[in-house]
């Protein structure tokens, strides 16, 4: 009855583990195909690394991907050094030292429901995609 009871625990712990993996692959899958859908029909111009941020409202994580900033006729796309660090769960906390959002502006990320840190997220530049006339 032991060994029966260790053979299945065994294998009910081997299925959790195996299974966290391809749950972080799906929610980065999925926002890829999310990502890839806001950039239908637009045109990468140069990277920069602040951008004009007049309404916080506009700004969206998409899972595991990326950070994007909509100023209309513009989308603004900011990559983290670990896209697991974004969770479209948390919200985002900017520590700006300027006017504008910038790379080297401190951003944590903040537990919606319970309201503990969980990280932080360092971005690369902002890639602006401009809708092609």
């Amino acid at each position: 009855m032991k060994t029966i009871f260790k053979t299945l625990a065994g294998a009910v712990l081997a299925c959790s583990i195996a299974a966290v993996p391809a749950q972080a692959e799906t929610r980065a899958e999925k926002g890829q195909k999310e990502l890839a859908k806001m950039l239908e029909g637009r045109v990468a111009g140069q990277p920069v690394s602040c951008i004009n941020q007049n309404r916080t409202d506009r700004l969206k994580v998409i899972d595991h991907t990326a950070i994007v900033y909509d100023a209309g006729k513009t989308i603004y796309v900011a990559r983290p050094s670990d896209p697991r660090s974004l969770d479209d769960n948390d919200i985002l906390v900017i520590n700006r030292f300027g006017s504008q959002l910038c790379t080297s502006d401190m951003i944590r990320t903040v537990d919606r429901s319970a309201g503990f840190m969980t990280g932080v997220v360092f971005l690369d530049n902002f890639v602006p995609y401009t809708k092609a006339d």
